[in-house]
């Protein structure tokens, strides 16, 4: 099925809000379109992940994270992810795998999440992290233990964390 009509409804910076009547005669039903963004598990040699904590307006809170941002126009998910992964956390990856791609909200919003592990993370001399972010170095340990206990809680992010659970590329929580 393929909308009959579709609109921009409202336009920002960050986002769209497109109508799309889907049969004759109906109300347009209404979903954002926004950029695809990518997500890095970063594992520094000693196998710590790098979480970032930061304030979130949306929800008026600060929150733990992975380090994230939106692919640029040109640029691939992977390359992404290594780009915001230096901007953030002041931080390069020493290689970057594509886990692949999620629907974030297939209900609402028309974009799409890419997921990636980047190894042989190290801190780049003089680098900071981007403002208002703070860094920490976590084991897997601790990830799993603060997702269980619900301050690790980007729904996201988590699957992710399990897809790379899934298919062997991060041990099980123990």
């Amino acid at each position: 099925m393929k909308p009959l009509k579709k609109e921009v409804a409202f336009a920002t910076p960050w986002f769209e809000v497109v109508g799309k009547t889907m049969r004759e005669g109906e109300a347009p039903y209404y979903s954002l379109r926004l950029p695809d963004y990518s997500v890095a598990i970063a594992l520094t040699p000693e196998e710590k992940v790098l979480v970032v904590k930061q304030y979130r307006p949306a929800l008026e809170r600060y929150t733990l994270e992975l380090p994230s941002g939106l692919v640029d126009p040109g640029e691939t998910p992977a390359q992404a992810a290594k780009r915001e992964l230096l901007e953030e956390t002041g931080y390069e990856a020493g290689e970057v795998e594509l886990l692949g791609p999620m629907d974030p909200d297939n209900g609402r919003l028309s974009n799409t999440i890419w997921g990636c592990l980047a190894r042989g993370v190290r801190k780049v001399e003089g680098s900071v992290p981007e403002e208002g972010i703070e860094v920490s170095e976590w084991s897997l340990d601790e990830l799993y233990r603060a997702t269980a206990e619900g301050r690790f809680d980007h729904a996201l992010h988590v699957a992710f964390v399990f897809l790379a659970v899934l298919r062997g590329k991060l041990p099980a929580a123990r």
